[in-house]
């Protein structure tokens, strides 16, 4: 491990506190990757939806792992922030497998990583975890493993036993190697605050529109806030609005918020010159700091 991986991987970790929740708006490539870094994140997760979906695949672990890492690899590249990879279940069939994507994973400069336990019985999603974090600590990175949780997400058990079941899988996984617990779908601020309570590592919870803002979320004891596939869902609506409009009126309307060519030009070719480097007054970074906030109808946030 490098020093810059080592230097990401701590600051990566000293992140998530409920007093500033991180914010993570996923990217998906390397291009949504520098765009989000340069509106400020201070780290960039990726998201597997997005990513299959750019690649031609249905979300789901249907990716194939080489094909996933190598998109991984792209992100970190692009960006001079912590990365936090998605790796849906480890693709992989078994704990070893898990272990071997890790380590890849790691090679390619991830700070941290996503494992969804889904449908799977807990004790073997346990095992998962374990073997992940010892694949980190065979490359002596403290990486934070970051376990997602689908009991609400996929809607799993009686609705009166949902909490109780999820937490009891939240301690299980602590206990397996996990850093920080991922329960998307739930946005109920009583139930997000009973988590937080009970959860004894940084909760991260996945938001959209509808959902309490991050401070909000902070005050009810969330440490990380996610958008999951919610940026590459609206991405893929504006272009589905722009085809419809420039088809059926001949009009440009839905394309006025995009980022301007010289710009993406700049983001993406920072290496030479020093374009594209992170500055407060970019022509981005006044954009984001002016947009005012607009609901998006059809935007419905699915999966991390």
């Amino acid at each position: 491990m490098t020093t810059a991986h080592a230097a990401h991987v701590r600051l990566f970790r000293s992140l998530h506190t409920p007093s500033a929740p991180l914010a993570l708006a996923n990217a998906w490539d390397a291009a949504s990757a520098r765009v989000v870094e340069a509106a400020g994140a201070p780290a960039v997760a990726t998201t597997s939806a997005g990513v299959a979906w750019a690649l031609g695949s249905v979300d789901g672990n249907s990716l194939d792992r080489d094909r996933a890492l190598a998109a991984l690899a792209q992100v970190t590249a692009a960006v001079t922030v912590p990365v936090t990879a998605d790796l849906e279940d480890g693709y992989g069939a078994g704990p070893a497998e898990v272990g071997a994507t890790v380590t890849r994973a790691l090679a390619a400069g991830v700070a941290g990583i996503n494992l969804e336990d889904g449908t799977r019985i807990p004790a073997d999603f346990a095992t998962r975890l374990t073997a992940a974090r010892d694949a980190a600590d065979e490359t002596g990175t403290d990486l934070f493993l970051n376990a997602r949780i689908d009991t609400y997400l996929l809607g799993l058990g009686a609705p009166e036993h949902r909490l109780t079941e999820t937490l009891t899988r939240a301690h299980r996984y602590v206990a397996a190697g996990a850093d920080g617990i991922f329960v998307p779908g739930v946005t109920d601020p009583a139930t997000i605050s009973a988590l937080a309570a009970e959860i004894p590592v940084p909760l991260n919870v996945m938001a959209g529109p509808g959902a309490p803002s991050v401070a909000e979320l902070g005050r009810l004891g969330v440490a990380r806030v996610s958008l999951g596939s919610g940026v590459a869902q609206a991405a893929y609506g504006v272009a589905g609005r722009a085809a419809r409009e420039l088809l059926a009126g001949g009009t440009y309307d839905a394309l006025e918020d995009a980022v301007p060519y010289p710009e993406m030009q700049g983001l993406l070719g920072r290496a030479v010159g020093g374009a594209g480097r992170d500055q407060a007054g970019s022509p981005l970074i006044r954009r984001c700091n002016s947009h005012k906030e607009r609901k998006s109808p059809g935007v419905r946030v699915r999966s991390a």
